[in-house]
């Protein structure tokens, strides 16, 4: 974006004649600051230069005429809205903070998710409820879980015998998760568990009790999520008023 679209306020700087603002030196150098630059002559010299730079490249474009171009004319209308948009949702997110008493409601309901235990497992996965009997049958002759694993169409888990790792039943999808709390340790599913990935055969290898991460750990995910919500809910609103033909 030029330079002397964003000019505002006292001169910082004059290029051919153009001038370029305080204000914008001032977002650079802060954009610089932020990042963990030391707001010092030599950071304020590089960005004079930079802006220079900018803008001759600027005027030399609109020369060429590339700033009549309907594509170029559409990338920085795109740019343009992109600025505005990141400025209105940190305003409206300034003024509509997301309160403690939230952050601890979604880290309540977390938890609950969770459970108070954790599993460790292991699975084969297949496409076909007969090829599930057919492993299930297979372990009752005494075959080893780990190289039946092998056949599983699950990328993550068949080169490792199938294993889950450590993880609540609130990690897998609500048919696996019934079947896997349903298990006795050493045990294994004697029916296929159908999801939506397939059918699995299970085996649950130990439980032990669920530690789950502190508030303060989750706080900034937390955050960040209810933000989300925050500005899909407001855009809604404002798509739920508009006019639109």
């Amino acid at each position: 974006m030029s330079a002397t679209v964003m000019a505002a306020g006292s001169t910082f700087v004059t290029v051919n004649g153009v001038a370029i603002s305080q204000s914008l030196a001032d977002a650079f150098i802060a954009e610089q600051t932020a990042k963990g630059a030391q707001d010092t002559p030599d950071l304020k010299n590089a960005v004079r230069e930079e802006l220079i730079r900018r803008e001759l490249l600027v005027q030399e474009a609109k020369k060429a005429g590339l700033d009549k171009k309907p594509d170029v004319a559409a990338q920085a209308d795109a740019a343009r809205a992109a600025i505005y948009i990141r400025a209105y949702i940190q305003d409206y997110l300034k003024k509509n903070p997301v309160s403690d008493a939230q952050l601890r409601a979604g880290y309540e309901k977390i938890k609950s998710q969770l459970g108070s235990t954790e599993y460790k497992a292991r699975h084969i996965l297949v496409k076909t409820e007969e090829e599930a009997k057919a492993i299930i049958d297979n372990l009752g002759k005494g075959a080893k879980f780990d190289e039946l694993a092998k056949q599983s169409i699950d990328p993550g888990s068949k080169d490792k015998g199938g294993d889950l790792g450590w993880a609540s039943a609130g990690n897998f999808v609500k048919p696996f998760s019934d079947a896997l709390t349903a298990l006795a340790k050493g045990k294994y599913t004697e029916t296929p568990v159908k999801s939506e990935f397939g059918y699995h055969v299970i085996e649950l290898e130990d439980t032990r009790p669920l530690n789950a991460p502190a508030f303060e750990e989750l706080k900034p995910r937390l955050l960040q999520q209810a933000q989300g919500e925050q500005i899909n809910k407001m855009v809604e609103e404002l798509r739920g008023k508009a006019k639109v033909n």
